[in-house]
């Protein structure tokens, strides 16, 4: 049976997170198909019949030769030739590869928005252990009760051979990104007109999930360890957030301290997850569309839709370098799209909807999953009346010298206030991932210190 039909077939029972899931490891006749007609990730290892997406060969296996550690990413397809560009007028012929919010955006911001596609290369590739790590855990790999958390996994996504939606959402949010970075970038959040205000945030991130040689056990419940600083502008400057994600966040929630220079106190910061408003983003997002989506995911019964090809943002060298200077891609009301690079490429699609009885302001969600890294590539949410409000998208790159796959830019629109948030401009030099963090590095007493400096 193609994975396709499987998951067709698999969606037709419409699992939720209120079901008391049990579906999970696979035996091990099933895991053998990642190495056979399934990628180690869990992709459709083969092309499409019109040959419009290509086979999977392994990705990017090597690093280019005109690549410099230091430097931006060389673009490795930047000889490729524009097939087309999706518009308003056109997007009828192309409307079965293309998401709602597409077309939203599309209908509101044409004749000036425009979707580009070039040919797809199936760019995503990852280090051997992980591959490794993805054919154990697809054995192993356990919900929690009512699918909370994971057990039985360590490093990377647990579940390559999903059997319902909240499993793709656990693929997601514990997908390998490395075992360390640091990196400074800003965010934006344009006015109508075009104005805007970086604020430039120096990140590090320890994945203790993702540590080699590391238990499950020894993690102590935690996927990783974030510090955020702000830099500029002078008003917020020294502001420092530090989080403690971790697995189980219904047993034990997300540990977030928040350091304002004004008060010069560390405050626990008991809030910041769910629904509530991305600190300094003028509310045009929510904490958990951070990485377009995180935390737990208990709030929404999540129903695997099956899968599509669609055009979604791949392989955005060009992006990514151009971002060095905002003024390259803000524009009013949308991002420069010239900048972009759309590819057609096979997503899984869920759909969330908020349980009964509790509060979030999407009332409904929907995301798109690429097959290749099980990053979200494209988010829907919907508002009480069941109004698609705002659409996100990441644009993303294989960081090679990793090698994963990694948001370059991320962004919200948001299609009633016709404004976006932005992350990922004014970058000061391309991502550290070898940072030499200390895991004590992350502790309140540590973060105390470095906000007093």
């Amino acid at each position: 049976m193609k994975l396709s039909k499987l998951v067709t077939a698999l969606a037709v029972l419409t699992i939720s997170t209120s079901s008391g899931l049990s579906l999970a490891k696979v035996d091990e006749a099933t895991a053998k198909r990642l190495k056979n007609d399934l990628t180690p990730v869990g992709a459709e290892r083969y092309g499409n019949s019109e040959g419009t997406i290509p086979s999977w060969d392994g990705g990017i296996k090597e690093i280019p030769a005109d690549y410099e550690e230091g430097e931006f990413h060389p673009d490795p397809y930047a000889g490729d030739a524009l097939l087309f560009k999706i518009t308003k007028d056109n997007m009828s012929k192309y409307a079965d590869k293309l998401t709602d919010g597409q077309k939203a955006l599309l209908t509101q911001y044409g004749p000036g928005y425009e979707i580009p596609v070039y040919p797809s290369h199936r760019s995503a590739s990852f280090p051997e252990r992980i591959y490794e790590k993805l054919y154990e855990n697809a054995l192993t790999a356990e919900l929690l009760d009512n699918a909370n958390g994971v057990k039985n996994t360590i490093a990377t996504s647990p579940f390559p051979i999903p059997q319902n939606g909240v499993e793709v959402i656990w693929n997601h949010i514990l997908r390998f990104r490395g075992e360390q970075s640091e990196y400074r970038a800003a965010f934006v959040t344009p006015t109508k007109d075009g104005s805007y205000t970086p604020i430039l945030t120096n990140y590090g991130y320890y994945f203790a999930y993702a540590e080699p040689g590391i238990t499950l056990e020894e993690i102590d419940n935690k996927i990783f360890y974030l510090k955020t600083k702000i830099l500029s502008p002078a008003k917020l400057a020294g502001t420092l957030t530090l989080v403690h994600e971790t697995l189980d966040q219904v047993r034990s929630p997300r540990k977030a301290w928040r350091y304002q220079a004004g008060e010069r106190r560390l405050r626990r910061v008991p809030n910041l997850a769910y629904g509530t408003d991305l600190p300094t983003t003028a509310s045009l997002r929510t904490v958990d569309q951070k990485d377009m989506y995180n935390g737990a995911p208990n709030q929404y019964s999540w129903k695997l839709l099956g899968k599509k090809e669609i055009y979604v943002p791949y392989n955005s060298y060009k992006l990514n370098k151009a971002s060095e200077d905002a003024e390259n891609v803000i524009r009013p009301k949308h991002i420069n799209q010239d900048l972009t690079r759309y590819e057609l490429h096979r997503v899984w699609e869920v759909e969330g909807d908020l349980r009964d009885g509790l509060h979030h302001v999407y009332h409904k969600r929907k995301f798109y999953f690429d097959e290749d890294t099980w990053q979200i590539v494209l988010a829907e949410d919907y508002n009480e009346d069941d109004e698609l409000w705002r659409v996100s998208e990441a644009h993303t790159i294989n960081n090679y010298q990793v090698p994963a796959t990694f948001i370059a830019v991320e962004l919200t629109y948001d299609l009633k206030s016709e404004r976006y948030y932005l992350d990922g401009v004014n970058k000061e030099g391309p991502i550290n991932y070898d940072p030499q963090f200390k895991r004590r590095e992350f502790t309140t007493s540590a973060a105390r210190r470095e906000a007093k400096r």
